[in-house]
């Protein structure tokens, strides 16, 4: 009985079909028996999603910015100077101050920062790339010299970045006004999440784990950026709190349960976003527990994963064919913890990090006149995962000193058709309206016959003995549900004049949105599974009535 049950919670019959088998009992047909009365009124403050809900929970198709708040000597050696000792952000600093002084490497960075993105670059991300999200790296020397005391970046270092998150910020503006949303990616943490170069320094090590001191200068600099994030008209969608973090780092979740107290009495609306260190397995089941519905005044939690196929020994002993048909099995980690939040909590992943670089020893298994062919199929094929599994994904990179960038390149990927929108995005929004006209007048009927499939089934198929369930909630989740859609689809809340850009969105955080939906219902007991999903299936069914 209770494994039954978790699979219908879990949506293991989503579309209620009438053509499922009959449960059976010593030859008997079970009866289900329905409570004839709704419980007592919720207080429910439920309300049609804002402009910023569908920024933050729409599907987010995009790119990481690449080498510009975070330096990367292979993405932007124009950065570094003769004598630059390494390939990190202090190697390049350290050298321009060495050669040319203050001033002039302010201006240097100063340039780099604001001129990064151009007017032309935007029009091309909205119209071109359909890009909804900007993952946007930066590090705790970016929000100035009080972060940096007490670093490898104290003293002068620290005054080359006087100005730069006011560059973020007028950042986050212009890509607002463009319909874009930017995800703020804690790439370099003090003492480095990691031990490359990325973390803003190369020592080589991952020294933030640990040391009592970086871990709460990095919590006051996640603190710092939720409290800016407030005022930033819904142009944040969301803060990850480290990149990358090192597999197994000691004491990651005991620092993640820490930060996220801290940032819940800033602003608990915001989706926090949180690197899995290489073991997705155990941050599903860390988000599980967390993003519960009874966690009220919490954060919602997303699991930045990143998916290269290019590093490990692994991967370079196979063919290309063999990493491509490898994609979609990608994500199996979700499976049994998501589309249940009543159950067990929400699960949501985003593939912060990927690529279409193989590596040489791969790329050696077949012809030279292949390599085309082949790159377009495994972008098409982590395109097309990406959007079945997760909420998300952002493409590395976007801007390099070798543009378009390769295979590196999601300006070279885009255009070559390897990356994919999702189709929704390339509709025109204004041809949506009349759908969603006729989505609605169809909507009570689609809603009785959504309704009557899910009572036939579990008159069915309840398990013995006779249970009295609540169909009665399925219906006012459903009507949620397909609400909810049709509004992602048609923009409220976020139209033309909002910026929202062009195509039509769905919800892609849908685990996490059922969440705050319930959440927001009021629902309890028992039965509050048969709540979401209804809601479920009225997102479903807006989407199937406007041909998404």
């Amino acid at each position: 009985m209770k494994r039954l049950m978790q699979k219908a919670r879990a949506g293991f019959f989503p579309s209620a079909d009438a053509s499922q088998p009959l449960a059976q009992t010593g030859g008997q047909q079970l009866v289900l028996k329905q409570t004839e009365q709704p419980a007592p009124a919720t207080t429910s403050t439920v309300a049609p999603p804002t402009a910023t809900d569908i920024l933050r929970y729409r599907y987010h198709h995009g790119t990481n910015l690449g080498s510009v708040f975070v330096l990367e000597r292979w993405l932007s050696p124009s950065m570094f100077v003769d004598g630059a000792a390494g390939g990190s952000e202090l190697d390049a600093v350290r050298a321009s101050l060495a050669k040319s002084g203050l001033d002039a490497t302010r201006q240097k960075w100063e340039s780099h920062w604001r001129g990064a993105v151009s007017d032309s670059d935007w029009d091309w991300l909205v119209h071109s790339g359909h890009c909804t999200t900007i993952r946007l790296p930066i590090g705790y020397f970016t929000l100035g010299a009080r972060f940096c005391a007490g670093t490898p970046f104290d003293g002068q270092p620290a005054q080359v970045y006087a100005n730069a998150w006011s560059a973020v910020r007028d950042f986050v503006a212009r890509a607002r006004a463009h319909g874009i949303g930017v995800l703020l990616d804690f790439h370099a943490l003090p003492g480095g999440a990691n031990a490359e170069d990325h973390s803003g320094t190369s020592s080589h090590q991952a020294a933030l784990w640990g040391n009592a001191g970086f871990l709460a200068l990095a919590q006051n600099a996640v603190v710092f950026m939720a409290q800016e994030a407030r005022s930033l008209d819904g142009g944040v969608v969301g803060l990850q709190l480290c990149n990358e973090a090192v597999a197994n780092a000691p004491g990651m979740y005991a620092w993640y349960d820490a930060v996220l107290n801290a940032v819940a009495a800033v602003d608990a609306s915001l989706p926090i976003y949180l690197s899995d260190g290489w073991d997705l397995a155990s941050a599903v089941r860390y988000s599980n527990r967390h993003n519960t519905v009874d966690r009220r005044g919490t954060n919602p939690v997303v699991i930045d994963t990143h998916k290269y196929y290019t590093f490990a020994a692994s991967d370079k002993q196979q063919a290309p064919a063999q990493i491509i048909a490898r994609v979609a099995s990608e994500l199996a980690e979700l499976d049994g913890h998501e589309r249940d939040v009543a159950g067990h909590g929400a699960a949501q992943a985003f593939v912060g990090e990927y690529s279409c670089v193989l590596d040489p020893q791969t790329w050696a298994k077949v012809d030279a006149s292949q390599r085309s062919a082949l790159i377009l199929q495994f972008g098409q094929a982590q395109s097309r995962t990406w959007q079945a599994r997760a909420g998300g994904s952002a493409f590395w990179t976007y801007k390099m000193d070798w543009m378009d960038g390769g295979e590196w390149g999601f300006v070279a990927q885009t255009k070559s058709g390897a990356i994919v929108p999702p189709p929704s995005l390339t509709l025109a929004a204004a041809a949506i309206q009349s759908r969603v006209a006729a989505a609605q007048q169809g909507r009570e009927a689609s809603k009785t016959a959504a309704l009557a499939a899910h009572v036939a089934y579990w008159t069915r198929t309840a398990p013995a003995p006779a249970q009295p369930f609540e169909h009665w909630r399925y219906p006012l989740g459903w009507d949620v549900g397909f609400s909810d859609a049709l509004a992602f689809a048609a923009g409220v809340g976020a139209g033309a004049g909002a910026g929202a850009g062009p195509g039509v969105h769905r919800i892609g955080l849908l685990d996490l949105w059922v969440c705050k939906r319930l959440r927001e219902s009021d629902q309890r007991g028992p039965f509050v599974w048969e709540w979401e999903q209804g809601m479920r299936q009225g997102v479903a069914a807006a989407e199937q009535a406007l041909g998404l």
